[in-house]
């Protein structure tokens, strides 16, 4: 993959809600990002333990601002540093205050012209909501996450019909917690570049707790270049699951590379 549209592919798979980071394409070294990212997701209704949609006790709100770093080490090795301000509330939690902090490094296992694989391993410390009992439901004290990467290339058969660029990719990971149970995730995103400055997004995001909550959230989007800034907006809804809310809302980025 060429560097140029490599480094639009990193800055939108880093913008994943479960935590932003690099997908299978890891930066070139002595080059990096950083990422602003503004969502808000409001439900009135929520799945229960069966799957069936009913409404909440109280409609949910969550809120977060927050800032993600990468910088290519090494030609196989990424830095990625991440952080947030968090608030919301529902019938059982009001809170606020600075999320959980999260360092990890991103390891180039394999890359040709078409293909990437690649595996991530990071340390989340609790956030000072957690810290002074109104943490976000699903924060860990300590976390520690294990995430493996595959993505694929798709220009040629973009340039086939008048596209700029496509690729494919999939995301798996553990995220071992401390204090709440372990969650295993899933996520997979496909976009098409076209126009010269522009990308349009379909992205899923799965997940379970560990005897837990169940979730499947879609989500669609459109990437705008300026120069070595970015921006995008896009819409997340929640489609599936089991003892998780119906979230809905908007999805706000702003990146810029160097």
């Amino acid at each position: 993959m060429k560097s140029g549209a490599g480094a639009i592919v990193l800055a939108t798979l880093a913008l994943a809600p479960s935590i932003g980071r690099a997908g299978a394409w890891v930066q070139p070294r002595g080059q990096g990002q950083a990422i602003l990212k503004y969502e808000l997701m409001r439900a009135d209704t929520g799945f229960d333990p069966m799957g069936v949609e009913r409404d909440l006790p109280q409609a949910r709100r969550d809120g977060s601002l927050g800032v993600f770093a990468e910088y290519g080490l090494t030609s196989r090795l990424t830095l990625q540093l991440k952080g947030d301000w968090q608030d919301g509330e529902d019938a059982f939690v009001d809170y606020e205050g600075r999320g959980p902090i999260e360092a990890g490094v991103t390891w180039q296992v394999w890359r040709d012209e078409r293909n990437a694989v690649s595996l991530y391993g990071g340390y989340a410390d609790a956030g000072e909501g957690r810290n002074a009992g109104y943490a976000p439901p699903g924060v860990g004290e300590q976390d520690w996450e294990a995430r493996a990467s595959v993505g694929r290339s798709l220009a040629a058969s973009a340039h086939r019909v008048g596209l700029d660029h496509a690729f494919v990719e999939m995301q798996a990971a553990r995220r071992m917690r401390d204090g709440l149970p372990d969650e295993t995730r899933l996520d997979a995103t496909a976009g098409v570049r076209f126009g010269g400055k522009w990308m349009a997004l379909a992205q899923s995001y799965a997940g379970a707790a560990d005897g837990g909550a169940r979730w499947l959230s879609v989500e669609a989007s459109v990437v705008r270049d300026f120069g070595p800034w970015s921006v995008q907006g896009g819409w997340r809804q929640t489609v599936a699951g089991r003892e998780t809310p119906v979230a809905q809302g908007v999805v706000l980025a702003i990146w810029r590379r160097f």
